[in-house]
């Protein structure tokens, strides 16, 4: 039996993008209504899809993600890292219940 978090709770709200936000990466509010891609510090959420100018963002429930450094499970502050990634930050991160690390293929489930 496998376990599976996907669609648990999951939250998506459309918002206008910025140059450069593209799917399956961290992104912050830059200006009303207005999203742009993060590289480092806190996110908001993870774009889900970008079309004519608008992004899909989840804003709750679980994803996963590729990170970098070390992420245990439980409790981490996490924030965006360079080429799309997560990684803890206990300065600048934001607290999400981090469920599983896959370091073979070097991604993080958690949730927003």
């Amino acid at each position: 039996m496998s376990v599976n978090f996907n669609g648990f709770g999951e939250e998506i709200t459309t918002f206008e993008a910025a140059a450069g936000v593209a799917a399956g990466k961290p992104v912050m509010i830059s200006a009303n209504n207005k999203v742009q891609a993060v590289t480092s510090g806190a996110f908001c959420g993870v774009c889900t899809n970008v079309r004519g100018g608008y992004a899909g963002v989840q804003l709750k429930g679980y994803v996963t993600m590729p990170y970098s450094g070390t992420v245990t499970v439980g409790y981490q502050k996490l924030a965006a890292a360079t080429g799309g990634k997560v990684t803890v930050d206990t300065t600048n991160g934001k607290e999400y219940l981090v469920i599983d690390v896959n370091s073979t293929a070097g991604t993080v489930g958690f949730m927003l």
